[in-house]
């Protein structure tokens, strides 16, 4: 049987697990988006801080995902719609082989910001926003704050609609 002593120290062991993976979550909505910078196609680094004022959607993907590549040809048709409204998308390779990365962007037409953290699951970024699936992605609102995560491409029409007024 436990005493009061053991108890309280179990209650508060059990607190501190518990906040320090809440720490180390994924920015939920609301919250601010971590911050990233990674080499482009160019080898120039990307900030996603350097895109404040735009809404941005950060998207997770490698060349050899097929989800990833048929939800990039889905942006591919919603992208041209809004970016000169204020609309970005960061893409966020965790491919290990820059040159199968190149050759996906060129063969699906991808025309946004392209980055890649080299290393696949465990690279500083995808570990830092805790991606355990891809495709992922985030909507980060004009101020750099998450307002939706994984949205479809007709949800994802809807908001940015909403937020860049049509």
């Amino acid at each position: 049987m436990m005493n009061k002593i053991q108890i309280w120290k179990l209650l508060l062991l059990t607190i501190i697990v518990i906040s320090s993976y809440t720490l180390k979550a994924q920015p939920g909505y609301g919250q601010a988006a971590y911050e990233i910078a990674l080499p482009s196609v160019n080898g120039d680094t990307i900030k996603l801080s350097s895109l404040k004022g735009k809404v941005v959607l950060l998207d997770f993907w490698a060349s050899w995902c097929a989800p990833c590549r048929a939800s990039i040809k889905k942006l591919v048709k919603v992208y041209p719609k809004y970016k000169d409204k204020g609309f970005e998308i960061m893409g966020v390779s965790i491919d290990d082989d820059v040159k199968d990365w190149k050759k996906a962007i060129q063969k699906d037409k991808a025309s946004w910001l392209e980055v890649i953290d080299k290393g696949g699951w465990y690279a500083p970024t995808p570990m830092k926003w805790r991606i355990d699936a891809i495709p992922a992605s985030f909507l980060i609102d004009k101020s750099g704050r998450v307002v939706a995560m994984d949205p479809s491409p007709k949800e994802l029409e809807t908001i940015l609609y909403k937020m860049l007024k049509g």
